[in-house]
């Protein structure tokens, strides 16, 4: 009868308790959210401020765990609700303009469920005799049109003294949120391309030589997006400003790959279309 290697066995091993340890890991992060859910409704807490047990230290903290817990939730419905607010801010130079005075506006932006870190921008009067605004300074990514949107929206002063087109501050701020979670859609939609064609392991060997080994983006705008196949052709996938594909482009080492482009992408299809005959042509 033969025997196993004990390498073999080792590897088995091996893999079983990676396997396990991230279905624990799983395990905990849904405990941590049904719990969370639980102890922020009014029940539970009714519940436990109705307990007679009043200084019993489990009490307290778990009153403890739920006023933090819906302190948290009327944080997030705030930032869903008002997802552009604006604040003023003393600048601590002495020599600023306008003493000092500093408009922020913070744009709120969520993906894929969360929060992502805010954007701002901060706005200033270096006019004299003059409300005109003047974005100071901003987080806002470079693939974002900020300072087409400012000179549509906020023009400046002219030098030839003449009276300027009034600013819209409210829509410059719409826009400018518009274009920010365009860009986001766009950033989201590379991700999903890899994730759906199971490209989280890149030391992962691929299926055939159909399949797709690598998925990056081609531009500072996210609206091209490279593709690389195991026989080492290429292609770009480019999508308008919402992350709607509207063209599919295939390089083989002949020049473009007509026939491979047109098995991929017609007119209209949606990214989960791209991604499903892409996987259907790996398979064969």
């Amino acid at each position: 009868m033969a025997t196993k290697d004990p390498e073999t066995e080792a590897e088995i091993l091996d893999e079983e308790i990676e396997a396990l340890k991230a279905q624990v890991s799983s395990l905990k992060r849904k405990l941590k959210v049904q719990s969370s859910t639980l102890l922020a409704g009014d029940a539970a807490r009714s519940a436990i401020q109705a307990s007679s047990k009043a200084r019993n230290p489990a009490r307290v903290a778990l009153l403890d765990h739920t006023a933090k817990h819906r302190a948290h939730i009327q944080q997030c419905l705030y930032r869903i609700a008002s997802s552009i607010t604006a604040f003023k801010v003393q600048d601590p130079d002495p020599n600023a303009v306008d003493g000092g005075h500093v408009l922020g506006l913070r744009f709120e932006i969520m993906s894929r469920g969360q929060f992502l870190k805010p954007y701002y921008v901060m706005l200033n009067r270096p006019y004299p005799n003059s409300t005109l605004l003047r974005v100071h300074r901003h987080t806002v990514p470079p693939a974002v049109p900020l300072a087409g949107l400012a000179a549509r929206h906020l023009p400046e002063a002219r030098a030839d003294g003449e009276e300027p087109k009034p600013q819209d501050l409210e829509r410059f701020a719409r826009a400018l949120r518009r274009e920010i979670v365009r860009y986001h859609n766009r950033l989201g939609v590379s991700a999903d391309l890899r994730r759906a064609l199971g490209l989280q392991d890149p030391a992962a060997p691929p299926s055939s030589e159909n399949a797709i080994v690598n998925v990056g983006l081609a531009d500072i705008e996210a609206k091209q997006i490279e593709l690389t196949w195991a026989d080492e052709r290429s292609g770009r996938l480019v999508m308008d400003d919402d992350g709607k594909v509207v063209k599919l482009a295939v390089f083989g080492k002949q020049g473009r790959d007509w026939t491979t482009t047109s098995q991929l992408f017609e007119k209209n299809d949606r990214i989960e279309d791209v991604v499903q005959k892409i996987q259907d042509y790996a398979a064969g």
